[in-house]
């Protein structure tokens, strides 16, 4: 059984010819990809490492990661989004980007401790088992690497602000984008990590300002959310 749903497939592929309009539906994509990217960057390097980057779509973060300078693999199930991060990186000159349809559960079988960063953003509310991509995760990044998660919290306020409001009110995402029972506490998450032998190292909160239009990375953990994890290295 892949851990994967097909619906959440199917409809991610769907807006597949979009991914890349940063007036689109992903234009929160867009806005808060630097945000995270230079957040990673504060953990650790990214010049000269190689990444892994889980649940990639059209490969917004992989191509990000690349042009900082690591030697980057970006995979996903939906076969639409993939094709068009494949012909993003072509038509931008992006070196150092391949992209590969494969279950991340599957490439940990395939490639144990291979990558000194992984990246898992926004993706863990779309999978019927999280618990088994944080597990792949721990299992992919070498000792004493890093991995990075990000995903929404589950309480009153994430559902007002990221389904109601997002989703039905400000039109920001397409209606359905998110299923509240799926969102996670970062106390779940926490504990996923480390039943996946990683350590928590830092958590930080993304908020966003609807009457700026933006987002800013802080200590409010209330909606999304991410958390920095290391693998320890076994003396």
């Amino acid at each position: 059984m892949i851990n994967a749903d097909p619906q959440e497939l199917a409809k991610f592929g769907e807006l597949a010819h979009r991914w890349w309009d940063v007036d689109s539906e992903f234009k929160p994509l867009h806005q808060i990809n630097p945000l995270r990217l230079d957040w990673i960057a504060g953990h650790s390097s990214i010049a000269g490492k190689t990444a892994l980057d889980v649940g990639c779509g059209g490969g917004i973060l992989s191509d990000s990661l690349a042009r900082r300078g690591a030697q980057t693999l970006g995979i996903d199930l939906s076969t639409k989004p993939l094709k068009v991060a494949q012909l993003h990186a072509m038509e931008a000159g992006t070196e150092g980007v391949e992209y590969r349809e494969i279950a991340v559960e599957a490439l940990a079988q395939e490639r144990p401790a291979s990558f000194d960063l992984v990246t898992c953003m926004e993706m863990l509310e779309h999978v019927p088992d999280p618990a088994s991509v944080v597990q792949a995760c721990a299992d992919l990044v070498k000792p004493g690497g890093w991995v990075f998660f990000s995903t929404l919290n589950r309480n009153l306020k994430s559902f007002m602000l990221a389904i109601v409001g997002a989703e039905y009110m400000l039109k920001m995402l397409p209606a359905g984008t998110h299923e509240y029972a799926r969102f996670i506490r970062p106390s779940e998450l926490a504990q996923f990590c480390r039943d996946a032998g990683l350590e928590l190292q830092s958590s930080r909160g993304l908020t966003y300002n609807p009457l700026t239009q933006r987002y800013s990375l802080g200590a409010d953990t209330d909606v999304n959310y991410m958390l920095a994890c290391r693998k320890p290295v076994i003396v």
